[in-house]
């Protein structure tokens, strides 16, 4: 039988598929426990030349107007901060993040007029685009997708799949399922969530964790952080730092780092002041 939960998510990605590209950025709904994917956030050396890229390239919206510097995808945000990073993503638990396009061939091509360097993978519907600081964004077509780019999946590489499965499910309400557009054994197990899938492949190595690094973090917002934060109490998770406002704006933060070195924020209000900054143009 399909659980609530599960049904609630599965609504959540209808929903936001069907958010126009360059509309009022939203957030996916939020699943059975108040919690959906909010944003990749990135320490950045140029962040002009970040937000060319993300915009020119990859297709993102810039969000114009409020203290933080922001690119909107339909239902994740990626978040740009000036830091010089202590390395790439490569050699860290999260590896890369993917991306998935309604029409690759017209994508490609446009990359390849603007000398973006994008190799293609294993099959010819997906492949890697490389942009500055060392990230390793991951693409697919899709033609099925209404919109014309969408934020697919984070990648970690660990030692136990299962376990940061169930970590994902206990400690977010994430639903543990496999990646679509995917069938290679090993590469495509996942915690659902809505405008985005966390995906886990298995590596023995002992990786770096992501603290400093150009992908530092990623961003799950929340309904209630102070509310939420006491939930992780019960369930035993230390925070690294404590619901705090983040200053001049009207988002609430709060930081973890999942047991295998990545590190999470907890956000609250994050895409209402992003769309006051927009309003405010």
């Amino acid at each position: 039988m399909v659980s609530f939960q599960t049904l609630r998510i599965v609504a959540a990605f209808a929903v936001i598929a069907l958010v126009p590209h360059g509309a009022t950025a939203q957030l996916a709904p939020f699943n059975g426990v108040d919690v959906t994917f909010g944003h990749v956030h990135l320490l950045v050396s140029d962040v002009d030349v970040h937000k060319k890229f993300w915009t020119d390239v990859m297709g993102g919206k810039p969000v114009a107007g409020g203290p933080l510097q922001m690119i909107a995808f339909p239902g994740v945000y990626i978040v740009l901060s000036k830091q010089e990073a202590s390395g790439p993503p490569e050699g860290s638990v999260l590896n890369h993040f993917g991306v998935v396009y309604k029409d690759l061939p017209a994508t490609l091509a446009k990359w390849k007029a603007l000398g973006a360097d994008a190799r293609e993978g294993g099959n010819p519907n997906q492949g890697y685009v490389w942009g500055p600081d060392g990230i390793r964004i991951e693409y697919y077509g899709d033609p099925a997708i209404p919109v014309p780019v969408k934020m697919d999946h984070t990648h970690s590489f660990v030692p136990d799949i299962k376990a940061c499965q169930e970590w994902y499910r206990r400690v977010f309400g994430g639903v543990p399922g496999q990646r679509p557009r995917v069938s290679s054994p090993g590469w495509n197990d996942v915690v659902h969530f809505p405008g985005m899938t966390v995906t886990f492949a298995a590596n023995a190595a002992t990786l770096l964790p992501t603290r400093g690094r150009s992908l530092d973090h990623i961003g799950f917002e929340v309904r209630n952080l102070d509310a939420y934060v006491k939930k992780l109490a019960t369930l035993g998770i230390a925070l690294d730092e404590a619901p705090h406002r983040v200053p001049n704006t009207s988002i609430k933060a709060a930081y973890l780092t999942d047991p295998w070195g990545t590190r999470i924020e907890l956000t609250e209000n994050i895409a209402s002041a992003a769309n006051a900054a927009t309003r405010a143009r």
